[in-house]
């Protein structure tokens, strides 16, 4: 009985869309389009050799990205202790999570001078660091 009133509201909002000119995915679309975010998530992995201080200090390039505008959110931490798991992986020393509204706000923050100099001064302390960019 259920299934029969989903199928005959589905239906009857599909006619009402070719009334009206819009089809359901377009309307689903434009309205994603509207509320998806760029995700850029990224991974460091600093240098044995740095001294819990210099660890510490490290920290201070995330608060000089946080100078650069277009940035909706932006957050970083250490890695949680969580239980280890094989899918688990908490080999890295700190992420970074920035959020923007568009891909025009991403395209300022990778060439903004702020993040160029701050990347120049920081980059020694790391050996590794991986990007990972989404929309959501």
């Amino acid at each position: 009985m259920q299934r029969r009133k989903f199928i005959k509201n589905v239906a009857g909002t599909a006619v009402l869309g070719g009334l009206l000119g819009t089809s359901i995915p377009s309307v689903l679309a434009s309205t994603q389009k509207q509320d998806k975010m760029i995700v850029h998530y990224v991974l460091f992995w600093l240098r044995e050799d740095l001294s819990p201080q210099e660890i510490k200090d490290f920290t201070g390039f995330f608060e000089e990205l946080k100078k650069i505008p277009n940035i909706h959110t932006l957050q970083y931490g250490a890695p949680a202790q969580t239980n280890a798991r094989g899918v688990v992986d908490n080999s890295f020393s700190y992420n970074l999570l920035v959020q923007f509204k568009t891909m025009h706000d991403i395209e300022v923050y990778e060439t903004h001078p702020i993040h160029l100099a701050a990347i120049e001064k920081y980059s020694k302390n790391w050996t590794k660091v991986v990007v990972h960019d989404s929309v959501l």
